[in-house]
């Protein structure tokens, strides 16, 4: 297992070459089973965006396609990929949470007919939040590498966890409640035990608190360990193993237990979000922009309390 993690992510460096001259280049995980792997930096024009993780499953007689990317572009791209490794059509779009770096390319593939699925909790936030998420990149990234992306709400939506059989591949819709979004979904292909963990699990990169249930987010951590799944393509970074689920977990144990140190010693917010460290953490991508504002988000929700 730490021999086929250690070749994915030899093969990760690779993608992620690729991906600033512009493609995603999918990444084989199992068989069947493809991954795009983002560069896991913040979005910014130089990584045109191409910073989270997505995949294919491919079946004996369709493909499914799991997040689709922050722009049309993106999702265009995606799709001439995979045309490149099946002539099989797509025939489902699984969206796993509302994150603006998972949503935009969806028009590509509704433009083509895909019926596209997500909770429908994250279906809500996409038509209720995802105009300010497009607003917001097409300024980061500019209107040429946004041309054509539009928010593209789920036409099919699920409430909790159930199967799906798609290209003649049985999939399991993991849903386990409010966690890092109210919808989150993760995948599981249980033919070759591979998990598309959505934004439940990063790799390598601090998670962003947006809509979180932090409590509803360590249970379903623990659920997800309990599936013993074979390979974890994370929301960010690259894929790892089902021992290393909890690393996201230690952090938000970790942030919890030390933003409520810093409250009940009377210390203000602003303080709280320069003084609040996790030395453990550090090295981790956008730990300089996420950690403050996560420290400001678990504060200012005591203060509520």
């Amino acid at each position: 297992m730490r021999a086929l993690i250690g070749a994915l992510f030899l093969a990760f460096c690779a993608v992620v070459h690729a991906a600033m001259s512009g493609m995603p280049a999918p990444v084989a995980v199992a068989p069947g089973v493809y991954a795009f792997i983002g560069d896991g930096d913040a979005v910014a024009p130089a990584n045109h965006g191409m910073v989270a993780n997505n995949g294919f499953i491919v079946g004996p007689s369709g493909v499914t396609v799991i997040d689709t990317g922050a722009s049309y572009r993106y999702g265009r791209a995606m799709i001439e990929a995979i045309r490149k490794v099946t002539p099989l059509p797509v025939t489902l779009v699984i969206i796993t949470h509302q994150g603006p770096e998972f949503v935009f390319g969806a028009a590509a593939f509704r433009d083509q007919g895909v019926p596209i699925l997500a909770h429908y909790r994250t279906a809500r936030l996409i038509r209720e939040r995802c105009p300010i998420c497009l607003a917001n990149l097409r300024k980061t990234l500019g209107e040429d590498e946004m041309a054509g992306s539009r928010v593209t709400v789920p036409d099919r939506t699920v409430e909790g966890t159930t199967e799906v059989v798609n290209g003649d591949r049985k999939l399991q819709l993991l849903h386990f409640g409010p966690a890092s979004t109210p919808g989150d979904l993760a995948v599981l292909d249980t033919q070759s035990g591979v998990l598309f963990a959505g934004s439940l699990i990063s790799n390598g990169r601090i998670p962003e608190l947006r809509n979180e249930d932090i409590h509803g987010w360590l249970a379903a951590l623990e659920n997800l360990r309990g599936l013993e799944s074979k390979t974890i393509v994370p929301a960010f970074g690259p894929p790892l193993s089902n021992d290393d689920i909890m690393q996201t977990g230690l952090y938000l144990r970790e942030l919890d237990s030390a933003v409520r140190r810093a409250y009940r010693s009377g210390m203000g917010l602003t303080e709280a979000m320069h003084t609040v460290d996790l030395p453990a953490f550090r090295g981790y991508k956008l730990y300089g922009i996420a950690q403050p504002q996560n420290v400001q988000r678990i504060y200012l929700q005591l203060e509520k309390q």
